[in-house]
């Protein structure tokens, strides 16, 4: 069974460890990473009492976190009002395949939907088939568009 929750600045700091023990794991498997103190300092900024950013966490039995999403609330004139972009989502890889992702997923749905949001955005590698599928399973749809960064 896994328990999925919202976390907020009440968390201590064994928990925020083991979240950045998971997001760290995440950060290695897609590329540079600015290092483990920052990614600290970046959820503890998220977990501040007026952040917009969220995280969802999931918990196995043994109440290890073994999955974790991270997302944004912005404002959007196309959607007339608030959206989610959801910058991470990440199942570690012993827990994979077991419908975790689906139910982080599903938690942040109910919650967006609790808080009036008008819509959820994300990105995915082309050719990411798996979670291409879970995405469109849950009512997701394309967009075609060319995403561009600029980093500082």
């Amino acid at each position: 069974m896994v328990e999925i929750m919202e976390v907020d600045n009440g968390a201590d700091t064994t928990l925020r460890s083991q979240i950045v023990d998971l997001l760290m794991e995440q950060m290695e498997s897609i590329g540079p990473k600015d290092g483990r103190i920052e990614l600290e300092r970046t959820i503890n900024r998220a977990l501040e009492p007026n952040s917009k950013a969220h995280l969802f966490i999931a918990l196995c039995e043994e109440k290890q976190v073994v999955g974790a999403a991270f997302l944004n609330v912005g404002l959007s004139l196309g959607k007339g009002g608030q959206y989610i972009w959801l910058n991470d989502l990440f199942v570690t890889k012993e827990f994979r395949n077991r419908g975790i992702a689906k139910k982080l997923l599903l938690r942040i749905i109910y919650w967006a939907e609790q808080k009036q949001i008008k819509g959820i955005e994300l990105e995915t590698g082309r050719n990411n088939a798996a979670t291409k599928a879970l995405y469109n399973s849950l009512g997701f749809y394309d967009v075609i568009s060319k995403r561009y960064g600029f980093r500082f």
